[in-house]
């Protein structure tokens, strides 16, 4: 964590000084992240890269917000303070993240209950429906969302994945048994989200889902049959949603409306292109030309400022996390608690995998943050909490770990 803060510290010289106001917080900012590994338990040793990897992405994160919006540079300071205190406050819960095993319907149950409250109270922006304002709090259900369905497929998977595993494709009622609360609960989710045209968040629950499942129970034919139905659910809703089709004839030709709805797109392959391989230099660059550059195109504003190697680091610090959190899942001596950190680093690693894959027009663009980088309190919040229960995951006695 210290080599962390001294990047970070290193990083955040590069902002502009009345972005990160007041002047103390980077400070108190500091002290809660070399208060975060110390807080555990003195019996144990955890993999202390995770908090620290955390830690240097949120730096970059601000420099970069702070060099594109100063205005929300100064929330997102905010955010990053509370999420640290947030992931060390739940750290004593999380120390027994065994007994949310115990609670898998209410995962679901929770889920459910958030799609309600943004059908009926949500903001619809650009054509998606996404956020839920409370006063001057804006937030996203579906950031909690993806770890609630986590959560839900961990506890149960933990409980009948040899049964799924030995089951034969053709056994339906066996089939049905089984797998109907699995189905239903990424049904429902599915479903909800096909009705709030968040096709981006729908991808990712799929990735998880198969990737969980496929897992602990080798079985093929349910991933085919999965994206079947994911496929069949994404093709209504292009055909029925407009901002859905939009999105998709974007990123088959961007350069065919480059001044109305490719405008976005065009001047975001413009920022990569500019950048190279060395990029412009931080500050030096014009990604203020990309329309809601903060959010979802962050990418492009960070690699032509740094180009494409430096795209490559900071694509490789995430890769970090996403191998370690694997590394924490072979670890565990039971079935729970490796399929709850395989979800995690699933559902963190194909949420980087969608947005950098639309910002390369690999996919259709969706309104997925780049975790940690992108503006957004939702997406940080949930973020530190996913790293914060993988590192409380990665927990071993200090003498069986000596002794590995």
């Amino acid at each position: 964590m210290i080599v962390a803060l001294a990047i970070a510290a290193a990083t955040l010289r590069l902002a502009p000084p009345a972005a990160l106001v007041p002047v103390w917080l980077p400070f108190a900012l500091a002290a809660l992240a070399l208060a975060w590994p110390a807080l555990r338990p003195v019996s144990v040793t955890r993999d202390d890269t995770l908090p620290a990897l955390a830690v240097v992405l949120s730096s970059i994160g601000l420099a970069v917000v702070a060099r594109l919006e100063p205005d929300l540079a100064q929330k997102q300071i905010v955010w990053v303070a509370f999420s640290l205190v947030l992931s060390i406050a739940a750290g004593p819960a999380f120390a027994r993240f065994r007994v949310l095993a115990a609670y898998k319907y209410i995962w679901i149950l929770g889920s459910i209950i958030l799609f309600v409250a943004l059908a009926l109270f949500g903001q619809e922006v650009n054509g998606a429906r996404l956020w839920i304002r409370a006063g001057p709090i804006q937030f996203e259900p579906v950031e909690l969302i993806k770890l609630f369905i986590v959560l839900f497929m961990a506890s149960y998977l933990a409980e009948t994945a040899d049964v799924i595993a030995q089951t034969r494709p053709w056994s339906l009622r066996a089939n049905a048994k089984y797998l109907g609360p699995l189905f239903l609960g990424w049904g429902v989710s599915m479903a909800m989200l096909v009705f709030e045209r968040d096709l981006g968040m729908a991808t990712l629950l799929l990735g998880t889902f198969v990737a969980m499942l496929y897992v602990p129970t080798r079985r093929f034919d349910l991933v085919v049959g999965a994206s079947a139905i994911f496929g069949a659910a994404a093709w209504w809703a292009a055909t029925h949603y407009s901002y859905v089709e939009r999105r998709i004839a974007v990123w088959r030709d961007p350069f065919a409306d480059p001044l109305g709805a490719g405008y976005q797109a065009v001047q975001s392959l413009f920022s990569l292109a500019n950048g190279g391989l060395f990029g412009t230099g931080f500050g030096l660059g014009r990604p203020d030309y990309i329309p809601s550059v903060a959010t979802d195109y962050v990418y492009a504003a960070y690699g032509e400022e740094w180009g494409a190697f430096g795209s490559i680091a900071l694509l490789g610090i995430f890769l970090a996390i996403v191998l370690r959190a694997l590394r924490v899942a072979q670890r565990q001596p039971d079935l729970y608690a490796k399929l709850l950190a395989t979800g995690l680093a699933a559902v963190f690693g194909f949420q980087i995998v969608i947005i950098v894959g639309g910002v390369l027009r690999l996919f259709p663009l969706t309104g997925i943050t780049l975790p940690f980088v992108s503006y957004g309190g939702s997406s940080l919040v949930t973020n530190y909490l996913l790293v914060a229960l993988v590192w409380a995951i990665s927990s071993e006695p200090k003498r069986a770990a000596d002794a590995a």
